[in-house]
């Protein structure tokens, strides 16, 4: 009887410890991203932006280092954003630009204000796909380029359960100015987005 007694009681004592250290944030994560994206054009006084649906995945892993939680992530997304301008750059010229897949590498850094809840911000390196046509004088050019730039972003991460986690996210990246065939053209790309992501953690 001593024997179960003691049992009991070593039970309830690591049953809270067992917890803790399953809801911890140290793991691999993975999830799938949906959302709205907008992708703006400046060119002098031309200032516009175009919205789309983002989609994607995102893999990573964080470490829970007490009072903060570090880690790393990736994402591949795509968005169905399409832009078109006329006489943009030159009179009777025809300017479309879809956006193309959005490769993401970067750090992020939260606070956990509930055992819960996750409060981060997030930087790093994107580099997006932009496929471009321009029609001019009769002719028509097309080109698929790669364009790179840096993220920045803020969100609240959830703990659903020990094995699943939702997010929502907001993002701003930045290309810098088009180039058009090494020429450095003054027409500047970037892009908001606001993410909501589901996913699991291992």
């Amino acid at each position: 009887m001593k024997k179960h007694i003691s049992a009991i009681a070593l039970s309830l004592i690591a049953a809270p410890a067992l917890a803790q250290e399953e809801n911890t944030a140290t793991g691999i994560k993975a999830g799938v991203i949906v959302g709205y994206d907008s992708t703006n054009l400046s060119y002098y006084d031309l200032d516009e932006s175009k919205g789309g649906f983002l989609y994607g995945a995102t893999l990573g892993y964080d470490y829970d280092a007490g009072p903060v939680v570090v880690g790393i992530e990736s994402e591949i997304t795509g968005a169905t954003t399409k832009q078109s301008y006329d006489n943009l750059v030159l009179a009777d010229d025809r300017w479309k630009l879809s956006a193309g897949r959005d490769l993401y590498v970067g750090a992020r850094l939260g606070v956990n204000v509930t055992p819960t809840v996750l409060l981060y911000a997030k930087g790093g390196y994107t580099n997006a796909r932009a496929d471009l046509t321009i029609r001019y004088d009769g002719e028509k050019y097309s080109e698929h380029d790669n364009l790179d730039g840096f993220r920045v972003g803020a969100g609240a991460e959830v703990a659903v359960t020990p094995a699943t986690f939702a997010r929502i996210e907001y993002r701003y990246s930045d290309y810098g100015n088009y180039q058009y065939e090494d020429v450095e053209s003054a027409i500047g790309l970037s892009r908001h987005q606001v993410a909501l992501t589901s996913g699991f953690r291992f």
